[in-house]
């Protein structure tokens, strides 16, 4: 079994220098054990029979939610198209890309997107995903392309993979019937019980390899409350728990307020009251969003110890609002991020603005620290990697034993982390250079990033180039 030697890394213990770590077949993490202290100094020896890593070593970042498809759009609709400019006319304008998109371009888009996020740190995925049948309407027959695209891209990019198959049914609420620009978004509860079904009897029935079935799972989605009739939600819910009392599930909520308004209107509730007065939340759980969300929803949500999933570039990109990071946090609320629409794929930036959106709301800095961490870098990175990893249900977001090897190596030479204290080099990445500080990337004991480069980066660029060239001329 390959075992590692860190010169400097953070674990669940918090930062530790010289750590021989072994990693078995199946890419999890089988041992931590101390090296000798004179392997820490830089350009010292390595412990005999390891690889020595030299740089700083911390958790890979999940990205908790994800529309591979939207990558098409990033940059392509910065420019106003009315007076009053809003998600609901962006929207427009993914309809319209997706209702370009064949199987093939998506894989082309999702394997140069999953490139991107390797490079900026994220080893795990959650693609929620709404894109089910061909361009005409019709149901694929037989396996359905659009979904194997997402699982090859992931394969071929060397990301783990949390396929959420996406529930969606109506326009509105109150089972207002799809447009037709949603119609490739269609699924019926029973026929989509079944797809997931089978997917995950695929899933237990095993892989080729320990490894590849670590790295892929299927969780599920349902759209949103507006999307899926509260009933049909309730029944897919407890069947699909029937099925995996651990299978992870997602939906969008209350990222709008026109959306919040719509549901008082229709049902006299408030969406993410909905939600609670169900039952159903619980830890595997994740809610997307959640941007207009009371206080007492705020203090539900984590009493249920469901996640709440933020996208900041996203929700700042659409002009939805902001969400109450610090009064969640101190309910004890778990909190993720994800790139959502890929305006951004760096959880250093969304984490940056995590924590700036705060600073300018209340007037004052590190707000998002806690007692037990003053280091708002260190504080955040751990626990959107940690409570990241569970909402997807991936074994990874620390670096300790029963956990994946996902791993992210900063090089300690950088100009970003020049002057950098020993506990302060999460506070360097979020606050002092982004992602440039990024060398290397591991996800389930293989490398997919050396020296700041992926193995398939040349090959894709000129792919995803010309793709993005056919949709906008197409467009």
């Amino acid at each position: 079994m390959p075992r590692y030697h860190m010169t400097s890394a953070y674990l669940s213990q918090g930062w530790v220098r010289n750590v021989v770590v072994t990693v078995a077949d199946d890419g999890l993490i089988t041992a931590l054990e101390a090296g000798d202290p004179a392997g820490a100094r830089a350009g010292g020896p390595a412990v005999a029979g390891t690889e020595r890593i030299d740089g700083i070593v911390i958790p890979g970042m999940a990205n908790a939610h994800s529309h591979a498809f939207q990558r098409g759009m990033a940059g392509n609709t910065e420019y106003r198209s009315s007076a009053r400019d809003s998600f609901w006319t962006w929207r427009n304008a993914m309809y319209a890309l997706a209702n370009q998109i064949e199987p093939h371009d998506l894989q082309i888009l999702a394997t140069q997107l999953f490139i991107e996020m390797l490079k900026s740190g994220y080893t795990s995925v959650a693609e929620f995903h709404y894109l089910h049948r061909q361009r005409s309407g019709a149901p694929y027959s037989g396996s359905n392309a659009l979904w194997e695209a997402i699982g090859n891209a992931a394969s071929a990019a060397g990301i783990a993979l949390t396929f959420l198959p996406t529930l969606y049914q109506t326009s509105d609420f109150g089972g207002r019937p799809l447009r037709p620009e949603q119609a490739r978004f269609a699924s019926d509860t029973d026929a989509f019980l079944r797809a997931v079904e089978d997917r995950i009897d695929a899933e237990r029935r095993g892989s080729s390899s320990q490894r590849e079935m670590r790295m892929q799972r299927t969780g599920v989605a349902f759209h949103s409350l507006r999307a899926v009739p509260l009933d049909n939600l309730r029944r897919a819910a407890r069947q699909l728990r029937e099925l995996d009392a651990s299978l992870p599930l997602h939906i969008h909520v209350a990222e709008q307020l026109l959306e919040v308004q719509a549901c008082v209107s229709e049902t006299g509730r408030r969406p993410i009251e909905l939600l609670l007065d169900t039952g159903l939340l619980d830890r595997h759980w994740c809610l997307v969003h959640a941007t207009h969300a009371t206080a007492e929803e705020l203090e539900g949500v984590a009493a249920a110890a469901a996640a709440v999933c933020v996208s900041i570039s996203t929700e700042a990109n659409l002009g939805d609002g902001f969400f109450d990071t610090a009064r969640f946090l101190n309910a004890g609320g778990r909190l993720c991020v994800g790139s959502d629409s890929q305006s951004t794929v760096s959880p250093a930036e969304e984490l940056r603005w995590l924590e700036y959106q705060q600073r300018l709301r209340k007037k004052r800095r590190a707000v998002l620290a806690a007692s037990a961490e003053p280091h708002v870098g260190t504080r955040l990175w751990r626990d959107a990697a940690l409570h990241g990893a569970q909402a997807i249900g991936q074994p990874a977001g620390a670096i300790e034993v029963g956990r994946r090897a996902d791993w992210v190596v900063l090089d300690a030479g950088h100009p970003s982390m020049a002057g950098a204290a020993a506990d302060a080099a999460l506070d360097h990445l979020l606050f002092a250079g982004g992602n440039a500080a990024i060398r290397d990337v591991m996800v389930a004991g293989r490398w997919t990033l050396t020296g700041g480069r992926h193995a398939l980066e040349d090959e894709f660029r000129p792919r995803f180039a010309a793709l993005m060239q056919r949709l906008i001329t197409a467009g």
